[in-house]
């Protein structure tokens, strides 16, 4: 009892430390000079009321902005309290750092950003442009190419912009997250940019051409114009993007042909064990379980290949179904593929795992690299509980374990049931095929008479009555019979017209009995089998 209070009360101040954290994040790490970003302050302790000191950003920062926003704590949002969401315009490029912020007695930690300076570009755009690049002018097939849009607008436009789809019929596109929003100073004139990315793989070498993208907005009315009564208030704005083209290479000749192609920029190998088998005893029966995670970045989570399975002698490997995500960063995509095994030994002793080696190509430094896990031996000790269930005797015929008697049992009626079988099939050949059945009805004579009665008393019921009755003991049908015999085919007719008309009464039986009754002999029924009782030959001669 004592143990879970105290582990209740660790859990307690774990979340009370989480909650008076102040969280410090940026929505990017790498821009342009010129450029703003947006700092956000996020703190789960509802007892700050106050404000965030942010006099140490003035040294490298311009404050464009301040906004808090105030959430609740919820089942579904774990993410509440209060957050400050500060716009920043750098004053200075190179490496700049946001400092250490604080509230109360929160405090932030500081964060490093990289601020890129841009070549001076003297061409005059408009109130709304399109610049579209590429991070790299060639790539490798099936490597990454991060193709940045942003749209820069210098009046305010409403919520009614789109953008052309990209669509490239040789390669996969990968939207990289949400758009972004922030603002930039082009020649002392403030504009508004909305930037979207999307990672790139070509799937051939050669050159791949990027097509134009078209930005369809509606401007607003500023405030000069409405003074002005300018006629241009919710003119239609229509902008394109310069079309570009990358280069493709093809997998490099040296590149192991067994091995599949990763281009990347970096990628990573990490192992984990709970229990870790070098700090705990393992004992037969025990379960391991062994995490393999691979991140490379520059490739999707779906071009990582599966790792080879670890087969050894005196382990048993029960696999789970890989985990595959994709992060997205100021570089691109990370993708990141997690596999996870229960590894159970059953022998004793020393158990060899094999290294497990990952060739990728180094797309920054242009050359051939492998990542690795070393090869790791688990110490397997024997268990005496599953020791302990083992039989003292290990002759097979031995009773001092499982009794024997149930599969003697089994095997002795498995024998009778086979000789009861053989016996009945022995019995059965002696047998005809077929059996004489024993007429119970009456004899055919008996019915003719009975037809012929029906017939010349004119009686059409009766006489469909007994020609049914007759027909019956025919091996054909009365259709098939006056299919081959046209006078009994009319006088049928002539019998069916009377049983469902009015003229019934009008019907002459002599008719039909004179077509039963001059069948030719050719057409007339063979017995089924000699008087002897045996049958025809199946192939008479």
């Amino acid at each position: 009892m004592s143990r879970v209070c105290v582990f209740v009360l660790g859990l307690f101040l774990c979340l009370q430390v989480q909650a008076a954290a102040l969280l410090a994040t940026v929505d990017r790490t790498r821009l342009n000079a010129g450029e703003t970003l947006e700092l956000t302050l996020q703190t789960q302790d509802v007892t700050q009321f106050g404000k965030p000191d942010l006099s140490p950003l003035d040294a490298s920062f311009e404050v464009r902005g301040t906004r808090q926003v105030n959430s609740l704590n919820s089942l579904d949002d774990q993410a509440g309290g209060t957050r400050w969401i500060i716009t920043l315009l750098p004053r200075q490029s190179g490496s700049v750092e946001v400092p250490a912020l604080q509230i109360g007695d929160l405090r932030s930690e500081p964060i490093s950003l990289q601020v890129l300076v841009e070549a001076a570009n003297n061409e005059n755009h408009g109130p709304v442009f399109i610049d579209a690049s590429l991070d790299q002018p060639e790539v490798y097939v099936q490597a990454q190419a991060v193709l940045t849009l942003s749209i820069y607008h210098s009046v305010p436009l409403y919520d009614d912009s789109s953008l052309s789809p990209l669509q490239l019929a040789d390669a996969k596109v990968e939207p990289l997250g949400e758009s972004r929003t922030f603002e930039k100073d082009i020649d002392g004139v403030r504009h508004g940019v909305i930037e979207m990315r999307y990672a790139i793989y070509p799937q051939h070498s050669g050159d791949l051409k990027i097509p134009a993208l078209t930005f369809s907005a509606t401007a607003a009315q500023t405030d000069a114009e409405q003074e002005l009564n300018a006629p241009r208030a919710g003119k239609q704005v229509h902008v394109s993007s310069s079309a570009l083209v990358l280069t493709v290479n093809p997998i490099p000749s040296d590149y192991p042909a067994n091995a599949p192609w990763l281009p990347t920029s970096n990628l990573s190998l990490e192992e984990h064990w709970s229990p870790d088998p070098a700090q705990q005893q393992t004992q037969i029966g025990d379960s391991l379980t062994r995490t393999v995670i691979v991140q490379a970045e520059g490739l999707s989570s779906a071009q990582l290949p599966p790792l080879p399975a670890t087969e050894v002698v005196g382990l048993r490997r029960y696999p789970d179904q890989p985990q595959l995500r994709n992060q997205v960063n100021d570089r691109g995509l990370l993708g990141i593929r997690e596999e996870r095994e229960a590894l159970v030994p059953t022998h004793a002793g020393s158990l060899e795992l094999p290294a497990q080696e990952v060739f990728w190509w180094n797309t920054r430094e242009d050359h051939l690299e492998h990542s690795s896990l070393p090869a790791r031996s688990l110490q397997i000790q024997d268990n005496p509980a599953l020791s302990a269930d083992k039989p003292a005797s290990t002759d097979p015929l031995s009773t001092s374990g499982y009794p024997l008697w149930p599969w003697q049992l089994s095997t002795f009626i498995l024998a009778l049931t086979t000789l009861l079988g053989f016996a009945l099939w022995w019995r059965a050949r002696s047998q005809p095929a077929v059996l004489r059945a024993a007429q119970t009805g009456p004899s055919p004579r008996t019915l003719l008479d009975d037809l012929k009665r029906a017939c010349q008393a004119n009686d059409p019921q009766a006489t469909r009555q007994a020609l049914d009755a007759w027909a019956r003991q025919q091996p054909e049908t009365l259709a098939e019979m006056a299919a081959r015999f046209v006078p009994l085919s009319d006088a049928l007719d002539g019998l069916n017209g009377a049983l469902y008309s009015e003229t019934g009464q009008y019907w002459q039986g002599d008719e039909l009995w004179r077509a039963i009754g001059t069948i030719p002999a050719a057409e007339q029924i063979q017995p089924a089998a000699s008087d002897n009782g045996s049958l025809p030959p199946l192939y008479p001669k």
